[in-house]
């Protein structure tokens, strides 16, 4: 479930590909830890690669200075919270873990 401040507009799943490999800074993403089974999932349905092909992706662009991997949080309570007192923030979580906290913008199944 991707989520995102609750003031926050919706996302397109092209604009969350694009957050998430870097080509866009129009919002700031925000990471499971990348030992989660959802970290990976989220990757594979959100842009169409696995860990490994994201890691390098992230390893060119902070390399070059071209920017900075999205930050990741120790858990989803940590990235719902992390989205919710930043309005340009968007991350992702289990559906469980949702509440009026965030709102969610994008189901990836």
């Amino acid at each position: 479930m991707v989520i995102v401040h609750p003031q926050a507009p919706a996302v397109t799943r092209e604009l969350l590909a694009d957050i998430y490999l870097g080509r866009s800074q129009l919002l700031t993403p925000i990471d499971l830890p990348d030992t989660s089974a959802t970290y990976a999932e989220f990757y594979r349905r959100a842009t169409g690669r696995d860990v490994a092909q994201v890691k390098s992706t992230w390893s060119r662009i902070i390399f070059s200075g071209k920017g900075l991997a999205p930050r990741q949080m120790g858990d989803a309570s940590a990235v719902k919270r992390a989205v919710a007192s930043d309005t340009k923030a968007v991350g992702y979580i289990e559906r469980t873990a949702l509440d009026a906290s965030v709102k969610a913008v994008l189901t990836l199944e």
